[in-house]
């Protein structure tokens, strides 16, 4: 089987990294790495390759910065042209960024089968230019492997046929696993420059924000701050601050208080080292409020939805708005939690990679 693995945005190297790594022990299986580009900062793509021990990608696309639809077509145009000349049996797209809804699209449409990972993810909340991307990738895909049982809901509540929907668990959490082995291996003392700041304050938080709807507006991203500075009252907060949430801190003129230490963009490995460890985290993320849900870790989440209910569910995950005093509450409920009381979702096991790739050889020339 003749396969592209599609990344294009800092969190799908995290997704295809263990597939990539399971297909390598494959005979049956050549699997090559199309990097569209999607984020444009292609040095800091490369320090998350080399952190997952990926290679070099066999295809880079160079899609760059710009309107969704300037960044989707630049994507569609060149991934087409890269698929007629290369010919591949199968595509996997991860999540739902603008690359997975581009080389989706190419791939139909040029008779080449699609395989979305993390397929019925649903926030419904269509404000949320993923929540576009992952309704409309999944409206043309031919294999959908689940992360948690909402999304085969969704999915089959959408028309979907049941025997192309797969709960396989979560590549990401594959991902995790792995990259906690490599860190309990190592030395922290040594390898990171945040480890004397995480011995000198054993009781943090830790802190990523970098969505639009957060960090774009002055009023929500003063609002969001005014309720971390009380916070911060309670417990330091580590912050590693994303490029754009930087550059919305100088324009709105943003204060946060002494003890929000603000730190440059982490490798995914030190980010580990950090929230593995924290009292609470706080995100706008979605994959990290999967990952500190597999790691029985307080989550308080900065949105007013999620795609990832089971979080929710479990009591791992907080959903705390973006309001001062509801994030407060949550905040003060989240604390309440008792992490030991957590459980873990079925099939979070780090297998995922190797049932999906069981379940594409098995189908091969079925579908």
């Amino acid at each position: 089987m003749n396969m592209f693995l599609v990344a294009g945005a800092r969190p799908n190297f995290m997704k295809i990294a263990p597939i990539y790594r399971e297909a390598g022990r494959r005979d049956n299986i050549s699997c090559r790495i199309v990097h569209t580009g999607q984020h444009y900062d292609y040095e800091m793509s490369q320090a998350f390759f080399k952190d997952l021990a990926l290679p070099e990608p066999d295809y880079f696309l160079n899609a760059g910065s710009g309107t969704h639809a300037m960044q989707t077509a630049r994507i569609m145009t060149s991934f087409e042209e890269l698929c007629q000349k290369q010919s591949p049996d199968l595509i996997i797209v991860v999540g739902d960024v603008n690359s997975t809804l581009a080389c989706s699209i190419v791939a139909k449409k040029l008779m080449i089968r699609v395989a979305h990972v993390e397929a019925g993810l649903r926030s419904f909340d269509m404000s949320m230019p993923e929540e576009i991307n992952r309704i409309v990738t999944d409206s043309i895909s031919d294999y959908f492997f689940v992360t948690e049982e909402s999304g085969e809901e969704n999915l089959i509540r959408e028309g979907k046929p049941r025997d192309r929907i797969h709960f396989v668990g979560h590549v990401m959490i594959d991902n995790l696993f792995h990259q906690l082995g490599e860190l309990e291996s190592g030395d922290g003392s040594t390898r990171f420059s945040t480890y004397p700041l995480k011995e000198k304050h054993p009781e943090y938080a830790f802190l990523t924000m970098h969505r639009p709807a957060n960090v774009d507006s002055k009023e929500s991203f003063a609002e969001i701050a005014e309720a971390l500075n009380i916070i911060a009252q309670d417990r330091p907060i580590l912050f590693p601050v994303h490029p754009r949430t930087h550059k919305m801190i100088r324009e709105h003129g943003i204060e946060l208080c002494e003890n929000i230490v603000q730190l440059p963009p982490l490798p995914f490995s030190e980010s580990l080292f950090l929230w593995k460890d924290a009292a609470v985290v706080l995100t706008d993320s979605g994959g990290l409020q999967e990952e500190t849900t597999a790691l029985k870790v307080r989550c308080l989440t900065l949105r007013e939805n999620t795609e990832r209910p089971i979080t929710v569910r479990i009591g791992s995950n907080v959903l705390g708005g973006t309001k001062k005093e509801s994030i407060l509450s949550a905040y003060r409920k989240c604390m309440q939690a008792d992490p030991g009381s957590f459980s873990v979702p079925l099939k979070w096991d780090g297998k995922a990679a190797s049932r999906i790739l069981d379940i594409l050889v098995s189908s091969a020339g079925k579908i």
